[in-house]
């Protein structure tokens, strides 16, 4: 009886799932295996979210968010100790969620290797943030840009040091994601932001390597708010970001609150210049949201793992500094929209740009040299990694607003005839709208550019206007059934206006929506306006004299035979008054 009861439970032993974790070895990624020389594909990283779940099943859950244009699936994990492993039940109990983006341009991987080394270790109970998660959910995707993960090769980075072999910058449709945030034009981009408003994660950690010049400092972490967004949640933002800084450089990371990009393309002399990001990219899209958005950027020069390290680092103080704070600031953020809801009225700042002001730092770079060059005829520079420099260069850093517009009184109007091409950006984005349902006239204000240019090629698939002259102007209108109707009293009253206020650098009529409102579609033929001129000429001395005047002042007017006509075209009664007419509207009241 004995013998058998042993051998009944040896075998059950075989049978039944091991009380431990799977083998260790079965959670390390390549880049651990190869010594971070080596990163491995998508498939590598299906398996190990598939593989943390069913090792940890009431710590990790594993789900699919999206599929790529090329089907590939795009993989999540949710983690955390709370028993919160699905939006609903983290909003229920009010945990905080740190979305953190590895691979969004897919040769920058080092946030995939990162982020499953540090979850390995954190579950493993091998790392001292381990109790973050008691405390948080870490919503982790791997690789953004997976399709673009896939067209792997060695040289997709040339100026940056490891692994062997990584993926590409865009995705299979040559969608930069990290300029997608406010056109969400890449079905990535569009599962990206259905998990945010699934979530709404507190903050969002977007892990990058730069490109650019050879020196020591470790790279950057920056994000917002800081100086753009709500001023009360600026506040944490400077702290947190010195936090992180000062807990990256307790190893020896030496991180910095700026990129280090040169104001003048390479050369180190010209010192550095500081930014607030548009919301096209991520760590100026989630400011927009009430919501903090931070980048990571790890220095090209340094070896794959000693950049792998400086995210580990980097995420491993988030997740503390969030597991210390962030219910805390969970309400700080939910004050933020209720604060967002009552800017009409109020002046919102848009866009920012450093000014002449600047002042001298000192940066950790190696000694250089700048030589004619026999190649491309420029100066150019030569670092000797084997010469560390301090240099003393200038940093402009104060930042301040250079667009500001007021927020309208009740919102803004999108006509019918563009209503459908509109709301699916807003659907996209989670603004709420209504449509507008039997005509009605209104008392309105409408923008006429009166002064435009468009870039001369297109960017990310867009014919961008380069310049935008206009103003508001009070008019009145009549408003289509089916017209929508965005009320400026919302939480996303600042993307609302970062979308539909039209000199906004990333609103839709910078990226080329609208762009048929700028083309003429009826014209006379010349002789027939070589004759209206004239009969308007005989009738109205004042023209008369404006145009003789205008003849007199500008050469180039008066040399063009185009631009002549037009003064009259433009003052005759069959002039296209929707031409350069913008065809979003501001209301001074809700409309329903």
């Amino acid at each position: 009886m004995r013998s058998h009861l042993t051998c009944t439970l040896a075998l059950l032993a075989t049978c039944l799932p091991l009380a431990q974790p799977v083998h260790a070895a079965d959670l390390r990624t390549r880049a651990e295996q190869t010594g971070f020389v080596e990163t491995g594909r998508y498939d590598e990283t299906v398996r190990l979210c598939e593989a943390f779940a069913r090792a940890y099943p009431r710590t990790v859950r594993c789900f699919d968010f999206g599929t790529t244009p090329e089907g590939q699936p795009m993989k999540v994990l949710a983690i955390s100790r709370t028993g919160a492993l699905d939006a609903q039940a983290a909003k229920a109990k009010n945990i905080p969620v740190v979305l953190v983006q590895g691979g969004i341009h897919a040769g920058e991987i080092d946030g995939k290797d990162a982020g499953f080394w540090l979850l390995r270790r954190m579950l493993e109970q091998a790392d001292p943030s381990v109790g973050s998660l008691d405390k948080l959910v870490w919503l982790f995707v791997p690789v953004f840009n997976v399709d673009g993960h896939e067209r792997f090769g060695p040289w997709n980075r040339p100026n940056q040091r490891g692994p062997k072999q990584m993926g590409w910058r865009t995705t299979a449709q040559d969608i930069n994601l990290n300029r997608d945030y406010i056109k969400a034009d890449a079905p990535e981009m569009q599962a990206m932001l259905k998990l945010v408003d699934q979530w709404d994660p507190l903050m969002e950690v977007d892990l990058h390597v730069t490109d650019g010049a050879k020196f020591e400092q470790g790279g950057s972490f920056t994000g917002e708010p800081v100086v753009a967004g709500d001023t009360e949640l600026a506040k944490v933002g400077r702290k947190f970001r010195q936090n992180v800084i000062d807990d990256m450089n307790k190893h020896g990371d030496l991180m910095l609150p700026f990129y280090p990009s040169f104001v003048e393309y390479d050369n180190p002399q010209s010192g550095f210049e500081d930014v607030v990001f548009p919301p096209r990219y991520s760590n100026g899209y989630f400011p927009m949201r009430n919501r903090f958005g931070w980048l990571l950027e790890t220095h090209s020069w340094k070896d794959y793992k000693t950049r792998v390290r400086y995210t580990y680092d980097c995420l491993a103080s988030v997740l503390q500094q969030v597991a210390r704070n962030g219910a805390k600031w969970r309400q700080l953020e939910l004050d933020a929209d209720a604060r967002a809801a009552q800017l009409a009225g109020q002046p919102v700042d848009l866009a920012w740009k450093a000014s002449d002001k600047s002042h001298t730092i000192d940066f950790k770079g190696y000694a250089y040299t700048r030589t004619p060059s026999d190649i491309s005829g420029a100066p150019m520079t030569a670092y000797d990694e084997n010469k560390p420099q301090k240099w003393k260069v200038p940093l402009r850093d104060d930042l301040q607003p250079s667009l500001t517009v007021t927020a309208p009184q009740g919102g803004y109007i999108v006509p019918a005839a563009w209503a459908a091409q509109v709301a699916a950006k807003l659907d996209l984005q989670g603004i709420a709208y209504t449509r507008i349902g039997a005509k009605a006239s209104a008392a309105i204000e409408q923008f006429r550019v009166e002064d435009f240019s468009f870039s001369p090629q297109s960017f990310e698939g867009h014919q961008q206007l380069a310049k935008i002259g206009g103003d508001w102007k009070s008019a009145s209108a009549d408003i289509p059934a089916g017209s929508l109707f965005v009320p400026i009293a919302q939480a996303k009253a600042r993307l609302v206006m970062s979308i539909l206020e039209p000199q906004a650098p990333d609103s839709l009529l910078q990226w080329g929506v609208f762009n048929n409102v700028f083309e003429r579609k009826e014209y006379m033929e010349a002789y027939v306006a070589e004759q209206v001129a004239r009969d308007m000429l005989a009738k109205d001395p004042q023209l008369k004299a404006q145009f003789e005047q205008r003849l007199e002042d500008d050469p180039e007017f008066a040399a063009n035979p185009r631009a002549r006509l037009d003064f009259f075209a433009r003052r005759n009664s069959d002039w296209d008054t929707r031409y350069a007419l913008y065809p979003v509207y501001r209301s001074g009241e809700v409309l329903k």
